[in-house]
């Protein structure tokens, strides 16, 4: 069953703060899961997570080839029996501002990334929560 962010519990809370790398899944043009290890950072207040990635990348490219709409897309998080999964509408932004700001909160929930002239932001707008945290 699915929550909203602004129930989030202090464990939900605490979980999303831990260093535990994700999963994100995007969905390709013939409907097969496209699934990928990613860090994930999530500003609950704003009900958006951000994965920092090259923009190059398969998932960036797919994202991108959605449209401005944006594509769906999954975030999962898992330790031992916890888990979380973030649902939502993913954008690819690749202003300066925004990838900054994606690397300062990357940061402080993993390590500095490393230097990336062609980074990008995927920004998602949480819609939906799962999980049993």
């Amino acid at each position: 069953m699915g929550r909203r962010l602004e129930n989030a519990s202090e464990e939900f809370l605490r979980f999303w703060q831990e260093r535990h790398l994700s999963t994100l899944t995007t969905v390709r043009l013939d409907g097969t899961p496209h699934v990928v290890p990613v860090g994930v950072t999530l500003d609950v207040g704003a009900a958006t997570a951000r994965v920092i990635s090259s923009g190059t990348s398969y998932k960036a490219r797919q994202i991108r080839a959605a449209g401005p709409g944006g594509a769906q897309v999954a975030v999962c998080q898992v330790d031992g029996r916890r888990w979380s999964t973030l649902q939502g509408v993913a954008v690819v932004r690749d202003d300066p501002e925004a990838v900054a700001d994606a690397e300062r909160r990357y940061e402080q929930r993993y390590k500095r990334p490393r230097a990336n002239p062609s980074r990008v932001v995927i920004e998602i707008s949480v819609t939906k929560v799962l999980g049993n945290v």
